[in-house]
C-alpha cells in the first residue's frame, strides 16, 4: 500500500462514503462536522486493507497514523471548544506538559477501570451486610435533659425499705375431703337428690372449694349424677339409680 493508496482508500460510514482524502478536504474547509465522522470505522477500513496479501508498506501506516491523530484532534476540538480555547493560549512546552498530564490521568483511570473489572469478577458473588462505613467518626450519644427533682425521687424509693410480706395465706387450713364426701352420702342416702348450691352456702370459699373436689370424686366413683339447667345454674345432685329412673320415665312417656 502506497502512499497514495492510504488518501485513496474507500470509505463507507453514516456521514460520508468515498476517499479518505476527500473527507479530510471536507472536514477542513467545515463542510463536514468532525463529531459526524466514525473514526474507529476508519480505522476498520485501513485494518482490512492491510490484511490483503500485499508487502506492508510502513511509510503508508506512518502517513495513516499521521492523518488519524489530526482527524481525532478535530473531533476532539470540534466536542471540546472550551478547552482547545484553552490549550491554543499555551505556550508548546506548556501544552506538551498539559498533554504528558492528561495522558497519565488517562493512564491512571484505565487501569483503575481494569483494576475494578477483575474485583467484580472475583467479588461479584459475595453479599455484604449494610452498615456505618469503617472510617466514620463515631456517634455521639447525647443524653436527654435530666430533671433533678425526678431523679431524687427514684433514688429515695430505691432507698426505702422493702414492705413486710404477708404470709396469713399460709395459716389458712383447708377441710380434709373425706369430710364433705361422708356428708354427701348421708345426706344421699335420706333423699334422693338436693341442690349443691343450697348445701354449700354459708361456707367459706376454701370449704366451698374442697366440698366440689368431693363431689367430683363422687361423680367419678359412679356414686352420683350431676345436671345443670343451664351454665351457673344450680348443680343438681342425685343418685345414679333415681337418675335412671328418670330417664326411663321420660323415655316411656
Amino acid at each position: 500500500m502506497s502512499t497514495s493508496q492510504v488518501r485513496e482508500l474507500e470509505l463507507d460510514l453514516d456521514a460520508f462514503e468515498g476517499p479518505f482524502d476527500l473527507l479530510l478536504t471536507l472536514l477542513l474547509e467545515e463542510a463536514l462536522e468532525p463529531r459526524e465522522i466514525d473514526v474507529a470505522g476508519i480505522v476498520l477500513a485501513f485494518l482490512e486493507r492491510l490484511s490483503e496479501p500485499d508487502e506492508l508498506d510502513l511509510e503508508s501506516c506512518g502517513e495513516f497514523l499521521v492523518l488519524i491523530s489530526a482527524l481525532l484532534e478535530l473531533k476532539a476540538r470540534a466536542l471540546f471548544p472550551e478547552e482547545a480555547a484553552e490549550l491554543d493560549a499555551l505556550e508548546p512546552e506548556e501544552a506538551a506538559e498539559e498533554l504528558a498530564r492528561r495522558l497519565a490521568e488517562y493512564r491512571r483511570m484505565k487501569e483503575a477501570a481494569a483494576w475494578l473489572l477483575e474485583r467484580l469478577g472475583t467479588e461479584g458473588n459475595r453479599w455484604f451486610r449494610l452498615g456505618p462505613a469503617p472510617l466514620a467518626p463515631p456517634a455521639e450519644r447525647r443524653l436527654a435533659a435530666q430533671d433533678p427533682a425526678a431523679l431524687a425521687s427514684a433514688v429515695r424509693g430505691l432507698a426505702a425499705p422493702a414492705p413486710n410480706v404477708s404470709l396469713s395465706h399460709m395459716a389458712l387450713r383447708f377441710p380434709p375431703v373425706s369430710q364433705f364426701l361422708e356428708r354427701f352420702r348421708r345426706l344421699l342416702s335420706r333423699r334422693t337428690r338436693f341442690d349443691f348450691d343450697s348445701e354449700v352456702e354459708g361456707l367459706s370459699r376454701v370449704e366451698q372449694a374442697v366440698a366440689f373436689l368431693a363431689l367430683l370424686e363422687l361423680r367419678k366413683a359412679g356414686e352420683i349424677a350431676l345436671s345443670q339447667a343451664a351454665p351457673f345454674a344450680p348443680i343438681r345432685v342425685s343418685t345414679v339409680e333415681n337418675e335412671r329412673i328418670s330417664a326411663w320415665t321420660a323415655r316411656s312417656a
